[in-house]
């Protein structure tokens, strides 16, 4: 009787060829890792920590050292002044010590009561700090002839501080005010209205302008290659060049757009195009629909030049005109990529900030929730706010993705 066979992929072989997998995916998932879900992590314990800009940096002592009066002589008596303070104006700083090797030749006259000295070596324990706190501390010495040979002073050896303190980033404090504080009022739900109409028109515009592009290049004809070049210079030239350019052709003062508009009477005065509500955040959305059409025409165009033109020939014999031609053979060839195209694009405008900020700074209504961010951040030194902010945008696009690949793709057979 033959011997029962194991199942399949639990043989030797097949734990060899998943550890040899696993091996060859730990590069690719450490590199994830280390990109993606770590800074993604401190964002979420940011959001719910009270910090500020200020507080990045961890509280520490401040130590600075000099020799005041005449040490030129010998019985010259000088003071070894020590000035220390709390770099934190919130935090306490526990355990404070100093120690430092004093210069042969001085001899101490008198020592604080805090300090121990050994030989040449001072020590002093200056106890718990409040938040703010400063202190100068003077150590009397005498010079003799021993430091003026030896040509030490003080601070060519310089004193070392020890203290220690809570750092809000990494202690057990929690705050919910970050999230209480963005979603106060009504600014916050302005800022997400503006957020969601310039991604959904930015999207659908630059998905429709992609496609009617696309239909042009769709036929070859004698400067096929160069139109397609100047195509796709609003998507491949820096994003700062561009923004400067239409913010000087759209300036209300000496930009040509208002002259010409002017010119054929359209407009008696000039036009504030990027400094007017809504007219600002229409002009933004149209940048953006301008800038990334591109990306849309070319993924259209490769899969429209992939379709079998024998159906075309087919509708066109069978008396279709070529707008059913389109709407019936082209646009069912074409959802899966535009699918695809409006999930990446969403995202992408969902979370673009160097166009609205080149353009507007995020004023005169433009102000998305990327821009918040980096308001709520620097701006404002609220670094936990603009963390919340963040953890907002994150959560929008998770629900949308979630939403998207649930639903819509899968009446796209995607």
């Amino acid at each position: 009787m033959a011997e029962p066979q194991p199942p399949a992929g639990t043989g030797p072989l097949a734990k060899r060829e998943a550890r040899l997998a696993w091996g060859l995916l730990f590069p690719t998932i450490t590199a994830v890792a280390l990109v993606v879900v770590l800074p993604l992590l401190a964002i979420f314990w940011i959001s719910f920590k009270p910090v500020e800009l200020g507080d990045l940096r961890a509280p520490e002592v401040v130590l600075r050292e000099d020799i005041r009066g005449d040490a030129e002589a010998v019985g010259d008596t000088p003071n070894i002044r020590y000035r220390l303070r709390n770099s934190s104006q919130e935090q306490p700083i526990t355990g404070v010590t100093i120690s430092d090797t004093l210069p042969e030749g001085l001899r101490v006259l008198e020592l604080d009561e805090r300090c121990t000295l050994s030989d040449r070596d001072l020590s002093c324990d200056l106890g718990d700090w409040e938040p703010g706190f400063r202190e100068t501390l003077n150590i009397p010495v005498e010079v003799e002839q021993a430091y003026l040979t030896n040509g030490l002073r003080p601070q060519d050896s310089p004193a070392t501080s020890t203290g220690t303190a809570s750092n809000v980033l990494t202690n057990s404090t929690f705050t919910l005010e970050n999230f209480a504080r963005i979603f106060n009022g009504e600014e916050f739900f302005e800022v997400l209205w503006v957020t969601l109409f310039y991604t959904v028109f930015g999207t659908i515009g630059a998905l429709l302008v992609g496609l009617f592009a696309a239909l042009l290049l769709n036929k070859s004809f004698k400067g096929q290659g160069i139109l397609r070049g100047l195509y796709l210079f609003p998507y491949v030239a820096p994003v700062i060049a561009v923004a400067f350019a239409w913010l000087i052709l759209f300036d209300p003062f000496s930009g040509s757009a208002n002259a010409l508009l002017i010119k054929m009477g359209v407009t008696e005065q000039s036009i504030n195009f990027f400094g007017e509500r809504p007219l600002a955040l229409i002009m933004v959305t149209v940048f953006e629909i301008w800038r990334y059409f591109p990306l849309s025409f070319l993924f259209i165009l490769a899969r429209m030049q992939s379709i079998d033109s024998d159906m075309y020939e087919a509708a066109d014999m069978d008396g279709a005109s070529p707008f059913q031609q389109f709407w019936y053979l082209s646009v069912p060839q074409l959802l899966g990529i535009l699918s695809v195209l409006f999930l990446l694009r969403f995202i992408w405008t969902f979370n673009k900030f160097d166009d609205i900020f080149l353009l507007t700074g995020g004023n005169a209504g433009t102000r998305t929730l990327t821009v918040n961010v980096y308001e709520q951040a620097f701006a404002v030194s609220n670094i936990g706010a603009g963390a919340a902010v963040a953890v907002v945008i994150f959560g929008c696009l998770l629900a949308f993705s979630i939403f998207f690949l649930k639903y819509i793709s899968r009446e796209e057979g995607l």
